[in-house]
């Protein structure tokens, strides 16, 4: 077996290669030859197209005036539903809101910034269809939200509840956008590219600190090593995401008005280890489960304001504590695979 080696700290969006200079070529060629608008009928819109049609049919067999004074006015309403319908559509932008922390199978709330950029033109029923590319799969809707109106040069903020199906990294590419304004007849959109990269974290079950230190499970992953018993207060720091509550000073936080945590002597912390085993496991339902377990006890150790480090056959990620190590840890797993080595935390 090869000599576990150690995991640089950090985690955060993948990098990916730089595409090809064919890829970028045929990327832009496609955009090129995508229409700038997608129009399509309504049910009311398909109505409509028919109505019309009986009404133009029967004034060219009758020649009745009346009738083409009623075929001229419907197919002015057309006209005017697309004119209405671009300049609802013209000048919208919009920009993505990650939030700090995804993990796959729990819902996550994601911001949505549109923008009208219209001097004079407000913008009305407007509907955002988030778009993202997971592990090579097929596009597939994120999320929606809708704007009833936007003023000229305003800008709203509206959420959406996201899901991710698996750890891992994961790209938000494009947005949707669509309108039924003004009649309802028709059904535009306009894409709007808009890339962001993220890493999702595996799902977190809720548990308490075992008390047992001791032991691995058959799944390969164990809690080992409790190294002090207590912590020594040293002084006040700011408080970051993953420090426990029990450790908020109060009175210093109601006296500078932000919270305030008593900082630790971290020789004096207890030292923990969780393993994950991954030589000789299969990708599966088995091991994700264990993926899954090895980062709900590293939540619930760092909780407890211990120093956790993280041990696989491949890997060693040195002992730590606070939101650092809690992401250092959490981007670790989300990438980590059964039975070959992982590339190192950039």
């Amino acid at each position: 077996m090869d000599r576990p080696r150690s995991a640089r700290a950090g985690a955060g969006p993948a990098v990916t290669p730089e595409p090809s200079r064919l890829a970028r070529a045929l990327a832009s060629a496609r955009r090129w030859l995508r229409p700038p608008r997608v129009l399509r009928p309504t049910r009311a819109g398909w109505m409509f197209f028919l109505i019309t049609f009986g009404v133009g049919f029967a004034a060219l067999n009758t020649g009745n005036n009346l009738l083409y004074l009623v075929l001229s006015l419907m197919l002015a309403f057309l006209v005017l539903s697309g004119v209405l319908s671009e300049s609802t559509l013209r000048g919208i932008r919009v920009r993505r809101r990650l939030p700090r922390e995804l993990f796959a199978g729990a819902a996550a709330t994601v911001g949505l910034e549109i923008t009208n950029e219209q001097a004079r033109v407000a913008s009305f029923a407007i509907l955002i269809e988030d778009r993202v590319l997971e592990d090579g799969d097929e596009k597939r809707e994120a999320g929606r939200c809708f704007a009833l109106r936007i003023g000229p040069g305003e800008t709203i903020l509206r959420f959406y509840s996201f899901t991710a199906k698996h750890r891992g990294p994961i790209r938000f590419v494009e947005f949707k956008v669509f309108t039924r304004f003004p009649f309802g007849l028709f059904s535009k959109s306009l894409s709007l590219e808009s890339e962001d990269s993220a890493l999702v974290y595996p799902g977190i079950e809720p548990l308490s600190v075992p008390p047992d230190f001791g032991g691995a499970r058959d799944l390969g992953d164990g809690i080992c090593s409790a190294v002090g018993a207590g912590a020594a207060v040293s002084g006040l720091r700011e408080y970051a995401n993953g420090d426990p509550l029990r450790r908020i000073h109060w009175r210093s936080s109601l006296r500078r008005g932000t919270l305030f945590v008593r900082q630790v002597e971290s020789e004096q912390q207890r030292e923990i280890e969780v393993r994950l085993r991954t030589a000789g496991q299969r990708p599966g339902e088995a091991f994700e489960r264990a993926v899954r377990w090895t980062a709900s006890e590293v939540i619930a150790l760092l909780e407890t304001g211990s120093r956790v480090s993280l041990r696989t056959d491949e890997a060693l990620i040195p002992a730590d504590h606070g939101a650092f190590q809690r992401g250092r840890l959490l981007g670790f797993l989300a990438e980590v695979t059964a039975g070959a080595r992982v590339s190192e935390a950039s």
